[in-house]
């Protein structure tokens, strides 16, 4: 006998949860999952907004010119250290790299007579061989990011101390190095080689984040990385991979920091650890790994800089300056983390 199936029969739970419009929040969610930079720009804007109704003076296009210069040292050192907290790891000393390879190429140009470009291609090279040794701690002797980067902080920011004997090397006027100090005029706006050279770097970095099996692999593996493993990706190769190319991003810093201090400064960057954490994590970048663009990050960098400049020129304690960045932060790892949640 036939059994007749009746093609508008009530449908089953199963297809009317399926079926189920999405809620605002859900669809919020979605679109902060896609988007990672979303976030951090909104809030850029909206503080752009406030503080140019508290200070008119906020957008003139002097002031903006210096807020890029301000951000040029830690935006280029926050690419670094996306890369590195895209694997779901951290990075502590990647300040210290930085001022150790700004002394070597001061100290070689000013006190050994090095051509400049020799000079810059040396200390490159050794902030690639810092990040390397981090790389291989990490792969090769399977340390923990957070333990490997405290301990070589220490050890890099004492090798920097003792290289240049505590003293800051100034350099001539003129002196290759400090290029990325020289100011470029758009109409009114007046940047620096150095935040053209910043720009430059994220461009390159997030095509290849984006458009690039490298890329790919390295949000797979900070995602997850024994499913990476499994899927026939060399897991080490890709981690040593992202330390050697933020050691390249922090070569860059530390030559935009040579022209900005016009030299070598053993105590320039105290603070550039934490600061480039900082940019990255309100830059909607995941501390978990896989999640994140590069270009947040420089979002991020830009909101700590508006938020310390928009402050000042409204007369706030410069305490309050402090207490905002902290509350940013809070608030960045809480949204990533309410994301994450509704995701799993």
């Amino acid at each position: 006998m036939t059994t007749h199936v009746d093609s508008d029969a009530t449908p089953t739970s199963a297809e009317e949860f399926l079926n189920r419009p999405a809620t605002a929040s859900q669809r919020i969610h979605s679109v902060l999952h896609r988007q990672p930079a979303l976030s951090p720009a909104i809030v850029l804007v909206l503080a752009g907004v406030v503080f140019a109704l508290l200070n008119s003076r906020f957008y003139r296009l002097e002031n903006l010119s210096l807020v890029a210069q301000q951000v040029a040292v830690v935006g280029s050192l926050a690419v670094g250290q996306t890369l590195v907290i895209l694997t779901a790891g951290i990075d502590l000393s990647i300040g210290a790299v930085m001022v150790l390879s700004s002394l070597v190429m001061s100290k070689l140009a000013f006190d050994q007579g090095v051509p400049g470009l020799l000079a810059l291609l040396a200390g490159a090279v050794l902030a690639v061989a810092a990040q390397t040794v981090n790389g291989l701690l990490v792969t090769r002797i399977k340390l923990p990011p957070f333990i490997v980067t405290l301990g070589t902080l220490s050890i890099f920011t004492a090798a920097a101390l003792i290289y240049a004997k505590g003293q800051t090397i100034a350099l001539p006027p003129g002196s290759f190095l400090l290029w990325t100090a020289d100011p470029v005029s758009l109409g009114s706006l007046h940047l620096t080689n150095g935040v053209l050279l910043m720009i430059a770097l994220y461009a390159v970095i997030g095509f290849a984040l984006r458009y690039t099996a490298w890329g790919r692999h390295l949000y797979a593996v900070g995602d997850d990385i024994e499913a990476s493993r499994l899927a026939g990706i060399s897991v080490n190769r890709v981690l040593l991979s992202a330390y050697m190319v933020a050691g390249l991003a922090i070569a860059v810093a530390a030559w935009i920091l040579v022209g900005r201090v016009g030299g070598g400064d053993p105590n320039s960057g105290l603070n550039a650890n934490l600061e480039s954490i900082t940019a990255v994590v309100i830059g909607g970048t995941s501390l978990f790994g896989g999640r994140g663009v590069v270009l947040g990050s420089l979002i991020g960098a830009f909101i700590v800089q508006v938020f310390d400049n928009g402050l000042a020129l409204a007369g706030f304690d410069p305490n309050y300056q402090v207490l905002a960045v902290g509350v940013l932060v809070i608030a960045a790892v809480s949204v990533d983390q309410w994301i994450r949640s509704v995701k799993s």
